[in-house]
């Protein structure tokens, strides 16, 4: 197997130094993973890296805008289908990817680990040990989640797999993968304990829980931040542990301690 990665120009706060798009051969054959915006510059990079190999697919980790608009014009300009879990608004995938999907490359084997959480269709890609995380899990970052339920679920999924090497969509490559997915699992819990543990002292608005479990955070991260802990609440609602219903000042929400 032979394996490139092809940074796209495209840093900032959520994306880090850019969106990572990796070209995967076997024996001449190739796909392309995740080639992100569309940027003429990160595309011509991305033809290039496919070579002399044969492409057969472009497929897409999530329809996020750092990863998949480019997936249609790219996967045109090589006349091979774009596949993905779901459509979105900049990606119309030519076939949909099912959970435990084998996609073939030649002889080697890519599978389809429907990965819920950061968004509802998540997936990674997994061949020969190597785990194509997308933003599940990002190289020297956590990630924002939409449903923490999903995505714990999804992290232990990923764990029973024993991935060797990581590859993900943001930072750098990361090669001891099982400690990887446990440090991710026990810092989900950690937060966890720190949201119930905000709201057990007295902080009743989001900002309020914010305020205690982020604190000094730059003013740029802050609605990232909000949304993580009104996500969290949900989580610790539907567990049982808090109450978390809807104020409708400014968008927030009020969590309130279950009563004995």
């Amino acid at each position: 197997m032979r394996l490139e990665r092809v940074l796209a120009p495209n840093p900032g706060p959520y994306t880090g130094p850019g969106t990572n798009t990796y070209v995967v051969e076997f024996d001449g054959l190739s796909v392309v993973i995740d080639p992100g915006p569309i940027i003429d510059t990160h595309l011509a990079a991305v033809e290039h890296a496919v070579g002399e190999s044969h492409p057969v697919a472009v497929l897409v980790t999530h329809t996020h805008p750092d990863h998949a608009p480019a997936a249609n014009p790219l996967a045109a300009r090589l006349g091979v289908p774009a596949l993905g879990f779901a459509a979105g608004p900049q990606f119309d995938p030519t076939e949909l990817l099912t959970d435990g999907e084998e996609v073939k490359v030649g002889e080697g084997r890519i599978r389809v680990v429907h990965t819920p959480g950061h968004t509802p269709d998540h997936v990674c890609f997994l061949t020969e040990g190597v785990l194509f995380t997308g933003d599940h899990i990002m190289g020297g970052s956590t990630v924002i989640i939409e449903d923490a339920s999903d995505y714990m679920a999804s992290l232990h999924k990923v764990l029973r797999l024993r991935p060797d090497h990581l590859y993900p969509g943001h930072g750098p490559e990361i090669p001891d993968a099982v400690d990887m997915v446990e440090a991710y699992i026990a810092h989900r819990e950690e937060r966890e304990r720190q949201v119930l543990a905000a709201v057990t002292s007295g902080a009743d608005t989001v900002g309020a829980i914010v305020a205690v479990v982020y604190p000094d955070l730059e003013a740029a991260l802050v609605p990232a931040a909000v949304m993580q802990v009104e996500t969290q609440l949900k989580k610790l609602a539907s567990d049982g542990l808090v109450e978390f219903r809807p104020d409708g000042a400014m968008g927030r929400a009020v969590p309130r301690p279950l009563s004995e």
